[in-house]
């Protein structure tokens, strides 16, 4: 149990396990590992409640019900408790890179990086959902399924990831 209290889990055994995950996914509600779906079904349960014609919409009536669709949800919700636990039980507080973007752009108080990090999030959760999926469903679940699509987002990903990285050294 000592790995819990660590500050850095190895990267191959976080992957082993991330990669089975995959097969009870599979096996016992026939979906692939994936989490900005949950957004869309969190959303448009939201929205239902201030107007009901939401859920005859085809994008979102098909993200209101079934195991898949709450299954992410779950997974989300479980990966935000496992990293808060994790941080917890290893004593760190934050990670190293959490201040690089609003140092770069010269902000320093907490009330102009929250705007900052919901921007953000918002563009990484719209882009998500435009590719048709998030980092962890096309890099893990399309490349298993050998999606051509899949290989494609990924390598965008990691080209933006490169021009970002590049960027910021710049800055």
């Amino acid at each position: 149990m000592r790995f819990l209290t660590a500050t850095a889990w190895s990267p191959y055994a976080a992957g082993i396990v991330i990669g089975l995950l995959q097969i009870p996914a599979f096996l016992l509600i026939n979906t692939a590992l994936g989490a900005s779906s949950s957004y869309v079904t969190v959303s448009a349960h939201l929205a239902g409640f201030l107007d009901p014609a939401v859920a005859q919409m085809d994008y979102f009536a098909k993200h209101m019900a079934g195991a898949k669709n709450w299954w992410q949800v779950a997974l989300v919700v479980g990966i935000v408790l496992g990293a808060a636990l994790s941080a917890r039980l290893s004593g760190s507080r934050r990670g190293a890179m959490s201040f690089v973007w609003p140092r770069a752009l010269g902000i320093s108080s907490l009330t102009a990086r929250l705007p900052l990090a919901f921007v953000g999030g918002f563009l990484l959760l719209l882009g998500a959902r435009i590719a048709d999926g998030c980092t962890s469903g096309h890099g893990i679940s399309g490349i298993a399924q050998l999606s051509i699509g899949s290989f494609i987002a990924v390598a965008a990903m990691f080209a933006g990831g490169i021009a970002t990285a590049a960027l910021m050294r710049r800055i």
